[in-house]
């Protein structure tokens, strides 16, 4: 059943929980949950989301996950076993990431970097290039890998894997992860 958009308003600034296991070599970083993410608990989860995708035929992944209607118990157990882990820069759901300001996202980027220090993964790789340009005040950053460390993780750049970036496509975007994935030793 597809929820109304009344039903999906009910979930604006529920949190959703970080998806992140003991071994976290690549931490994936959204913007914040969209609010189909926040109903189901899941992210990345809105149907047509090409995240999962993206990871699939990225190789980081070994069958494509279905999360939109939540994450199984064996998807999660999968993602945590690739050392795959998942966080957003602001936790809080909105129906579109243009809804969070500016000061947001700086204080968003300082609870990111506290995540950082106590998951200790190898890369971190951010969904989206502009809220990276804003919360963490790297106006000329591009994508790919950036020059900086946080807590011995490289930080990357990776384009946003939603639909509103319509001119990324599925292969694109599996050929940013792959990248930051090789960095992180998780394919070859």
């Amino acid at each position: 059943m597809t929820p109304s958009r009344d039903e999906l308003l009910a979930f604006r600034d529920v949190e959703v929980p970080d998806l992140v296991g003991p071994d976290c070599r690549l931490l994936f970083v959204g913007i914040n949950p969209g609010l189909w993410t926040a109903a189901v608990g899941a992210h990345f989860a809105r149907p047509g989301n090409r995240f999962y995708p993206a990871l699939y035929r990225a190789g980081i992944v070994n069958r494509l996950i279905d999360a939109s209607r939540g994450m199984s118990d064996e998807d999660r157990d999968h993602l945590y076993a690739r050392g795959i882990g998942i966080t957003n820069v602001v936790p809080r759901a909105t129906a579109a990431a243009s809804e969070l300001s500016a000061d947001e996202l700086r204080t968003g980027a300082r609870r990111l970097r506290d995540t950082i220090a106590a998951v200790a993964p190898s890369v971190v790789a951010i969904a989206g290039i502009t809220a990276y340009r804003t919360g963490f005040d790297r106006r000329g950053a591009v994508t790919g890998e950036q020059p900086e460390v946080w807590d011995g993780a490289a930080v990357w750049v990776v384009p946003n894997p939603s639909g509103l970036n319509a001119h990324e496509t599925v292969d694109s975007l599996a050929t940013a992860y792959a990248a930051a994935a090789r960095a992180a030793g998780i394919i070859g």
